[in-house]
């Protein structure tokens, strides 16, 4: 399954980016905060209402108490408008802080939702995709959503209810100059509705090319020793300097897409004025208008457009805030492909009395040659298999497929004679133990390590643990570390070696009791007398316990009672040692 987040459909949905379908796609994200949302949008309300009041009432005061001279009734009015401003005022406060608490809270549980989707997802999907993008999406991306709940969502939800007011106040005054005055605004929002998706796609360019720098930035931190080994820092710089170039043409050309409707709402405002103005003298003249009504009508008109400038502004954001809810949905969307199958949904039990079987199996990763092509073998409980067979061959593939890494393209995986998809996770996990090449350590210490995902013995006291650890042979391998289950672990340090995170992996595979113990290159980066001492507890595990060795040393799989030679997508039978050692001469000359 294809799992590359740059190909997935979602993000072709750019070119539909009209208001209608940002809103479709926005309003999910506030179904937690449906209370507060309606609350804030009471304030809006009452804030619209307040400013669409003010020229109202300064025309009447123009036209009937200033004309007349009437101070009393100037005065009184004048009351009522500093009570409108302070009523506004308020309400204003109360939508911002409203708004700031829904932005913050969409933010949490956006990035919970995403981190959640990635523990969910398979393994071939972080093989497909650069964690550094990952990490934008999660920080970058859902930062530009919280921007815009908490700063332009409570400018646009006002400004569009001012704008609708005010248009409607403008007509029903006067129709033919209320026209007049909107007719440059319904040439600006063609120039809105045209430039939108060009907008939008800048926004989402310069998202991706941010990502793409994280990417890079995080990929030369993880290889700096190799880096610096090699003396190959020019390399590393140079392709930072191409991510950080491409990142700033982007952000340019979106600096300029996003502020290119301000200018243009600007003019369309000044032509609006100019129009009214002009027109409004002449009916003045005509004695069919009233200078309040006229000084009300401009005030209408700046109440129009300042709110469509506003919204030039607040319009930008929009389209970041969409551009960033396609990178986030292009993840959530995704659906694992390593699901549990019912029992009856899956392919039917086998008879048999072995522990795994690969039944007619097929392998191939995403838009790939098959890796392995008709698998078929059997493993018996307690006994040890060795993989054999050149680099490239297929090996980890074939291991990663016993232990559900990966499910087959084709065929079917049974353990205890069930198809390895009927499992839960957590029965599965628990029956087969997984030694990786590189093994997963995170910070803590050994202790936390050792009982990482063991819900039988994480309540363990120290003592209780200890005890568990002497039980199987695992003390002496405890003491390789200098404080213990207490010694500290920094993934991104040198605390501790390679080797000893190879024997914490170990301790952590081992005290699950699998059913299966899969150690793929366990013991390539420990010492001869350390391996001797793994090799001797591997001999003294359960006598049901099942072995499964990949390993180029040769001594390491001297005592397999099989051998499989994995090599072009087929796995066979090696018989002896020598005739092991034989086909794996063979193989490399041959590859």
């Amino acid at each position: 399954m294809n799992y590359s987040l740059a190909k997935t459909d979602i993000a072709k949905e750019k070119e539909k980016g009209v208001l209608a379908t940002a809103f479709r796609r926005l309003l999910p994200l506030m179904a937690e905060e449906k209370r507060a949302v309606l609350f804030a949008l009471g304030a809006i309300l009452v804030t619209s209402a307040a400013a669409l009041a003010v020229p109202w009432l300064i025309a009447r005061i123009v036209d009937v108490y200033i004309a007349n001279k009437d101070l009393g009734g100037v005065m009184f009015f004048s009351g009522v408008l500093f009570v409108i401003f302070i009523l506004g005022l308020v309400s204003n406060y109360v939508q911002i802080k409203t708004l700031g608490g829904v932005g913050r809270r969409l933010l949490y549980n956006l990035r919970n939702k995403i981190f959640d989707k990635l523990q969910a997802l398979p393994v071939a999907f972080f093989n497909q995709n650069k964690v550094g993008d990952l990490i934008s999406r999660i920080n970058n991306d859902t930062d530009k959503l919280n921007q815009f709940f908490a700063q332009a969502l409570m400018q646009f939800l006002s400004n569009v209810i001012l704008i609708l007011g005010t248009g409607v106040l403008l007509v029903a005054i006067d129709w033919r100059l209320g026209l007049a005055a909107l007719a440059p605004a319904a040439v600006a929002l063609i120039a809105t509705q045209l430039l939108s998706p060009w907008v939008k796609r800048s926004s989402l360019l310069s998202l991706r090319k941010l990502g793409a720098m994280s990417a890079e930035i995080q990929e030369s931190i993880n290889n700096f020793k190799v880096i610096v080994a090699f003396n190959r820092l020019d390399y590393f710089r140079d392709k930072f300097r191409e991510a950080n170039t491409a990142n700033y043409k982007a952000a340019v050309s979106a600096g300029v897409a996003q502020n290119i409707f301000n200018p243009i709402y600007t003019l369309a405002a000044s032509i609006a004025q100019l129009i009214v103005l002009a027109y409004g003298i002449y009916l003045i003249s005509s004695g069919n208008f009233t200078v309040g009504l006229l000084i009300g009508f401009l005030l209408y008109v700046n109440s129009f457009y300042m709110p469509l400038r506003q919204l030039a502004s607040v319009w930008p954001s929009l389209q970041l805030a969409l551009a960033g809810l396609d990178r986030i949905s292009e993840v959530l969307a995704l659906e694992s492909n390593i699901e549990t199958l019912s029992p009856e949904a899956a392919a039917a039990p086998i008879s048999t009395l072995s522990i795994l079987e690969f039944k007619n199996v097929f392998f191939r990763y995403a838009e790939g040659k098959d890796v392995l092509k008709n698998i078929n073998f059997i493993l018996m409980p307690g006994k040890t298999y060795a993989l054999v067979g050149p680099t490239g061959g297929g090996k980890t593939t074939t291991a990663s497929l016993m232990a559900r890494l990966y499910d087959p393209t084709d065929g079917v995986v049974y353990l205890e004679g069930r198809d390895i998809r009927t499992y839960a996770p957590a029965e599965r996990a628990k029956k087969i133990g997984f030694i990786l090449q590189e093994p997963f350590l995170f910070n803590g210490t050994v202790r936390e390590n050792i009982l990482y995902g063991n819900e039988d013995r994480r309540g363990l006291t120290d003592t209780e643990l200890r005890a568990v650890l002497s039980k199987e042979h695992l003390t002496e391998l405890l003491a390789r570390f200098s404080d213990g289950l207490d010694t500290k672990i920094n993934v991104g340090g040198d605390a501790i070696s390679l080797g000893q995170k190879q024997l914490i992996a170990f301790i952590r595979a081992t005290l699950r009791d699998p059913d299966i113990l899969i150690l793929d290159e366990a013991t390539a980066n420990i010492d001869t007398v350390t391996e001797k001492l793994l090799q001797k507890i591997i001999d003294e595990l359960p006598r049901k316990t099942t072995k499964v060795v990949i390993a180029h040393r040769l001594n390491t799989i001297a005592n397999a009672d099989e051998i499989l030679f994995v090599n072009a997508g087929s796995v066979t039978p090696a018989g002896s040692m020598e005739h092991a050692v034989d086909m794996l001469m063979h193989g490399q000359r041959k590859s």
